[in-house]
C-alpha cells in the first residue's frame, strides 16, 4: 500500500524542560519539502547545523535515542519521532535552543497536540515503504528483538516486558499501528524509572528534569497510572520512535522483549542494510529515482568520465544515493594496472562528486548553474575496488551558504565502506 509523504500545515513553537539536563529549551516545529525527512536543527550554534533522524547519525547513549552529526548532538527524540511515525508525518524541520527536545509530561501526547495545532497537509511525492521480506534478529542479554515478515501491509508490534517490583505492571501489548490506535492506546503513555534504581540514577546525573509530574516511578506504591500496562506501552512508543530511524514505512511484524533504545538501534541498522541490498539489486524502485537519461540531461559528464550509472533515491537536497557497476571494460584499467585492476581513488571521489552536482542542482536557485569541485578535505581510501564490483555511493549535503555547498560522501561496496570524503563545491552560470 502506497500513500503519499505529508508534511506540517503551518510551524508551531513550545518549550519545556529537557529529562536529562534539567535546562529549558525552546522548539519551532516547521513545514519541510517532499524527501527531507525529520531534521533536528541546532539554532544555538554557530551556523544552525542540521542533524538528520536517521540510524546513520545514532550515538549510543543510555536511557535516550541520542542523534550526533559532525560535533552538533540532540538528544531525547524518540516521543517526538514517535508522535510523526504514529501520525504519518514524513518531512519536518525542529528547531531548537539546545541539546535535549523538552520531556514535556513525558509522554507523545503533547507532541500529537502541537503536531495537530499546526495542521498536515499531504505532498505529492510517494512515501517510502520498506517491506520486510526475512527474518530479522537481534539479542543482547535477556533482550530479544525479532522482525518478521507480514502478508499485510502496515507495521504490528508486541512488547513482552516484566518488572519484578511491580509484577502487575508485567505482560505483553500488542498494537497493529494506526494513527488512531497509536494516539489512543500509545501516545499517553508517560516514561518511567524503577523505584530501586531511582537514586543511582540521580547520582549518574541523570533525570535533572525528572519529575512526578512526568517520569513514573515503577514500585512507588504512591504513583498513580493513567492505563493499564502504561509502562509496556510506553516501551512501544520508544520502540516506534527508534523505527523511525530507518527513514521508511516498515511493513512487518516486529516481537520486543525487554528491549532497550541500544537494541532498538540495532535492528534498524540490519533492517537498513536488508532495505539498501534490496534498492541496490533494483528490487525496490523509488519515485525520485534517476536513470541514465535522466543523469545525462543533469550533467555535461559523458563517456569515459561520467561515474555514475543509476541514481536509486534523491531526498530533497539532502542525500542522494547512485550506484556505480565497474566492469574490466573501463577504459583506465589498461593503464591502473593491467595484472591487478583497481578504480583509481580520485575516480571513487569523482563519482561522490557528480552525485553531489546532480543533489545540489535540485535547489531551485541554482537552476541554470554548474556545481563545481572547489576543494576536497578528509579523503579516506579504505579498500579496494576491482571489476564486478558494485560501487555504491551516498552524498549528503552539510551546508549550504551562498553559491558554495559542503557535502560529505562515501562509497561501500557489498555494505564494505570503501572511500569517504567531504567535499566543496562553488556554483558558477554554466
Amino acid at each position: 500500500m502506497t500513500r503519499n509523504q505529508r508534511t506540517l500545515r503551518t510551524a508551531v513553537e513550545f518549550s519545556g524542560i529537557g529529562i536529562h539536563t534539567g535546562e529549558t529549551i525552546r522548539v519551532r516545529l516547521l513545514p519541510a519539502p517532499p524527501g527531507t525527512g525529520v531534521e533536528f536543527v541546532r539554532t544555538d550554534l554557530p551556523d544552525a547545523p542540521v542533524i538528520p533522524a536517521h540510524i546513520s547519525y545514532h550515538s549510543p547513549k543510555d536511557m535516550r535515542t541520542r542523534l550526533l552529526h559532525g560535533g552538533a548532538v540532540v538528544e531525547t527524540v524518540e516521543h517526538l519521532l514517535a508522535a510523526c511515525s504514529g501520525l504519518s508525518i514524513d518531512n519536518l524541520r525542529v528547531e531548537l535552543s539546545g541539546s535535549e527536545l523538552p520531556v514535556l509530561d513525558g509522554s507523545a501526547l503533547p507532541f500529537i497536540e502541537f503536531l495537530q495545532q499546526a495542521g498536515i497537509t499531504e505532498q505529492k511525492e510517494q512515501a517510502k515503504v520498506f517491506k520486510l521480506e526475512e527474518p530479522v534478529y537481534v539479542r543482547e542479554g535477556d533482550a530479544t528483538l525479532v522482525a518478521l515478515p507480514r502478508d499485510k501491509d502496515g507495521l504490528e508490534l508486541e512488547y513482552v516486558g516484566t518488572f519484578d517490583e511491580a509484577q502487575e505492571l508485567s505482560g505483553s501489548y500488542r498494537i497493529e499501528l494506526t494513527p488512531e490506535i497509536f494516539v489512543e492506546e500509545i501516545a499517553p503513555a508517560r516514561t518511567f524509572a524503577l523505584a530501586s534504581q531511582v537514586k543511582a540514577l540521580q547520582e549518574a546525573g541523570h533525570g535533572k528534569g525528572a519529575t512526578r509530574d512526568n517520569t513514573l516511578v515503577v514500585g512507588d506504591p504512591d504513583t498513580e497510572y493513567r492505563m493499564p500496562l502504561e509502562p509496556i506501552r510506553h516501551k512501544l512508543m520508544d520502540l516506534i520512535g527508534d523505527l523511525r530511524l530507518l527513514g521508511a514505512d516498515l511493513t512487518a511484524h516486529v516481537i520486543a522483549t525487554r528491549t532497550g533504545h541500544r537494541v532498538n538501534a540495532e535492528l534498524v541498522r540490519r533492517l537498513l542494510d536488508l532495505m539498501q541490498a534490496q534498492e541496490t539489486e533494483g528490487l525496490v524502485q523509488r519515485e525520485s529515482a534517476l536513470d541514465i537519461r535522466e543523469i545525462l540531461r543533469m550533467l555535461p559528464h559523458r563517456y569515459p568520465f561520467l561515474m555514475i550509472d543509476r541514481v536509486i533515491e534523491v531526498e530533497g537536497y539532502n542525500r542522494a544515493v547512485a550506484i556505480k557497476n565497474v566492469t574490466v571494460n573501463e577504459p583506465y584499467f589498461q593503464g591502473h594496472f593491467p595484472d591487478i585492476p583497481l578504480m583509481p581513488g580520485v575516480l571513487q571521489l569523482e563519482s561522490m562528486a557528480q552525485l553531489a552536482g546532480i543533489l545540489l542542482l535540485r535547489k531551485l536557485e541554482y537552476t541554470g548553474k554548474l556545481a563545481v569541485l572547489w576543494s576536497i578535505d578528509k579523503v579516506k581510501l579504505r579498500g579496494a575496488v576491482t571489476p564486478g564490483d558494485q560501487l555504491r555511493v551516498e552524498v549528503e549535503t552539510t551546508r549550504m551558504k551562498g553559491r558554495t555547498a559542503q557535502v560529505r560522501g562515501r562509497g561501500t561496496v557489498a555494505g564494505r565502506l570503501v572511500c569517504e570524503a567531504t567535499l566543496m563545491f562553488t556554483m558558477i552560470d554554466a
